[in-house]
């Protein structure tokens, strides 16, 4: 009879214009420094009173925390609607995992703002024999401008069977944070050319991190068991085994970028696709390097393209990111 009394949230069931309930969420100092721990950004912008600070200024936020101070939160959209998420069904318990995620920036997120976050289904659409569901975020600060907004694809049904785990293991062994320094040198508009590569960053993923991601959330209840804290029912999922979460894999190609470009770039009118490609997981390390695809002016505007691949120890291409960024004087 169970079976029979769930509602299950599945693709056929899925509607555009369903929405979830408004987040509200304040930005802190203490949750910005969190936000950059978890994804393992040593950066001292994200720190209060770190060295090279003036006296008294505000942090801003790591730009991709916008999937935390406004979270997906889909199962919450599913029981608004009347449904139960399969995440959480008690007879058909799967994953609904991460497939790509475009984010846009237009205002800055810094210490002492407060967030609206609003949620919904923007389309759902089949691909080469998979189902994919994408969601609409708004972030919209307390003057009511829209801050950001992402754009969140899952794959409801995949077509392709499980994936293989590798059987090279990785390594869980941490490399020692590199603190960036103070003086660096972003990249300025009139000297880059269309080939030039980025600054590059190598991240090794761990069950650690990878926990402390899980768990570091403020808006929505919390998810104790997925795909990425979970190894047993990850095993029945299409990656055969445990993974990171797609915005951790976001969060460490937006700290690669700041390598090359200042945060006010991100913030007026930014842009970052990523496209999730190989799992990647704990103990796995991943280079992310790019290279300027593009430049362009368009009125006062100084436009920059950049490709950014994430490429692990196997050669496996784990990863591939399109960003614009909107370069100031």
């Amino acid at each position: 009879m169970l079976d029979q009394q769930e509602k299950l949230w599945v693709y056929d069931t899925v509607e555009p214009g369903q929405t979830g309930s408004e987040t509200i969420v304040e930005i802190t100092a203490e949750n910005i420094a969190r936000y950059a721990t978890v994804s393992q950004n040593p950066d001292a912008r994200f720190h209060k009173g770190a060295a090279g600070q003036a006296l008294g200024e505000t942090l801003m936020a790591m730009p991709t925390m916008v999937v935390t101070y406004a979270p997906l939160l889909r199962e919450e959209i599913a029981q608004a609607n009347g449904f139960v998420a399969q995440e959480r069904s008690k007879t058909a318990r799967r994953q609904t995992p991460f497939a790509k995620c475009e984010a846009r920036w237009f205002h800055p997120v810094k210490e002492g703002d407060t967030i609206t976050g609003t949620r919904s289904v923007f389309e759902k659409y089949e691909r080469r024999g998979s189902k994919f569901v994408t969601f609409r975020i708004q972030a919209h600060n307390q003057l009511g401008q829209l801050a950001a907004q992402y754009d969140y694809t899952c794959i409801f049904e995949y077509s392709q069977g499980q994936r293989e785990v590798p059987q090279e293991p990785g390594t869980e062994l941490p490399k020692p944070l590199v603190v960036v320094p103070s003086n660096r040198q972003f990249l300025e508009f009139d000297s880059i050319e269309v080939g030039d590569q980025l600054a590059t960053l190598e991240v090794v993923e761990s069950a650690e991190i990878i926990l402390a991601k899980n768990d570091f959330r403020l808006a929505g209840e919390p998810s104790e068991s997925n795909i990425h804290t979970d190894e047993e029912f990850a095993r029945q999922n299409i990656f055969g085994g445990a993974v990171n979460s797609g915005p951790a894999s976001m969060s460490y190609v937006d700290q690669m970028m700041q390598l090359s470009f200042p945060l006010q770039s991100f913030y007026h009118g930014g842009r970052l696709l990523m496209r999730a490609i190989t799992p990647f997981r704990s103990g796995d390390t991943v280079t992310f390097q790019g290279e300027i695809t593009g430049k362009r002016v368009e009125g006062t505007d100084k436009i920059v393209e950049c490709r950014v691949k994430g490429i692990n120890q196997r050669g496996d291409l784990v990863n591939l990111s399109d960003a614009m960024f909107t370069m100031s004087d």
